[in-house]
């Protein structure tokens, strides 16, 4: 089943878009990248729920350059593919919309913490004069690469940042993401599993910005719920094996055990369930670590075990699935490719509203044409969103991941948190509501 959840009420404010001038004032934003036309001269205006910059009818000609930091390589290559697709069918939308803006896109891996080669990627582009990076996936990775990105007035937009580390970084409002805060999965996972009657919890844990985080918050909620966690092994990316955390974990003789990891899960588990004899319908598994295990283990071996992933349900989604595997027909996983596509879509409308592809006037716009000041016309298309900028009407982008409603921390106000069960041949498919 899904779970349409609101952020907690710190982060649901609404609040005064960065970078254009107070009431009154009348402001011009900065040209920052080649290709660009004339920027959009706004005299902001209040409405109830913050102040929203002008956006000037007329037809435009632009082109955003991006770049995207997504893994190729790492413990979370398997989200590289469905991420890079949903990139590249969002250029492909907003080119065959025709409506005077070009995206560029530069695609560099991101690798893992275990490597350089996020910050090396993240010099090549800038160097290459993007206005916005789509990446990281691992918030481990956006953790090494987020003051270099955003120091440089570039947007840093992450398709599937969960930790609740980014809401209130010193960012200057350039960091921005489509997937939730792990306050909201932790929530749901925590409630799962106490739902399903298991009294006592263990949690094996990757030691990072992500897997902390969403112990903690998965924690608070299996306790809430009158569960107690006995035992939670931290490991660190790049450990060979896993026996002593596994060993600490089963000692506790917990009801259940939660798996925060990457794909470190596919050593865990045959240790775990195989070799250990813990039941594999007894294992909960989050979004770094649901995926197909068919190849990986023996049929059977974690039938019954759930999970949760955030994101609206594939089989809503029309043809979405369909045009991704136009793009990758090798695609048999489509985790944050809707959030990847939203964020390519997003950043073109903010160039498109501002009349400008700076990083300036991405980081300005991007709150308001998502919907998260309060006003617009609702679109749920790139074309429909860009026709209705041309006669200067402002906008409420709904998109493939959700209605995202930006707060004031450039995180979405709303999400959908999907719970999933494994079958017989280790692969999973969404629970009913």
């Amino acid at each position: 089943m899904s779970v349409f959840a609101k952020a907690p009420a710190s982060r649901s404010v609404r609040a005064v878009v960065t970078g254009v001038a107070m009431l009154g004032v009348s402001a011009l934003l900065l040209t920052g990248c080649s290709g660009t036309s004339d920027p959009v001269e706004t005299d902001a205006a209040v409405v109830d729920e913050g102040v929203v910059a002008e956006v000037g009818a007329g037809d435009r000609a632009l082109e955003l350059k991006i770049g995207t930091l997504l893994p190729q390589s790492g413990t979370l290559a398997f989200l590289g593919p469905p991420e890079i697709a949903g990139v590249n069918l969002a250029v492909q939308d907003i080119k065959d919309a025709g409506l005077g803006l070009e995206v560029a896109v530069t695609f560099r891996d991101s690798g893992d913490t275990t490597t350089d080669t996020a910050t090396n990627s993240v010099d090549d582009l800038l160097g290459e004069g993007v206005s916005a990076i789509v990446g990281a996936a691992s918030s481990g990775v956006s953790k090494t690469v987020i003051d270099k990105i955003t120091g440089a007035g570039v947007v840093q937009f992450s398709p599937a940042n969960t930790s609740e580390d980014f809401t209130e970084y010193a960012d200057d409002d350039y960091y921005w993401r489509t997937a939730p805060s792990d306050l909201l999965q932790g929530a749901e996972l925590g409630n799962l599993i106490a739902g399903d009657g298991n009294e006592t919890l263990g949690l094996i844990v990757l030691n990072d910005a992500y897997g902390t985080g969403l112990e903690a918050s998965t924690t608070a909620a299996f306790e809430a719920a009158g569960g107690e966690v006995v035992a939670s092994a931290l490991f660190n990316e790049g450990d060979p094996n896993f026996a002593a955390q596994i060993a600490e974990v089963t000692a506790a003789d917990p009801d259940a055990i939660a798996l925060i990891t990457f794909d470190q899960s596919k050593i865990i588990v045959p240790d775990l369930v195989g070799s250990g004899g813990f039941p594999g319908d007894k294992l909960y598994f989050v979004d770094g670590n649901l995926f197909d295990y068919s190849a990986d283990l023996a049929p059977g071996l974690i039938e019954g075990s759930k999970g949760t992933l955030p994101g609206l349900d594939v089989a809503t989604l029309g043809d979405f699935t369909d045009r991704l595997l136009e793009i990758d027909p090798s695609l048999t996983d489509f985790s944050y490719a809707a959030e990847s596509y939203d964020a390519v879509i997003l950043l073109a409308l903010a160039a498109y509203a501002g009349n400008d592809t700076s990083g300036e006037t991405l980081k300005t716009y991007l709150r308001q044409v998502s919907g998260g000041t309060g006003e617009g016309v609702k679109v749920t298309t790139f074309a429909e969103g860009a026709a209705e900028l041309a006669e200067g009407n402002q906008i409420d982008y709904d998109g493939l991941s959700g209605p995202v409603d930006f707060d004031e921390h450039g995180d979405p106000q709303d999400a959908t948190i999907g719970k999933y069960v494994y079958g017989s041949e280790n692969k999973y498919t969404r629970i009913a509501e």
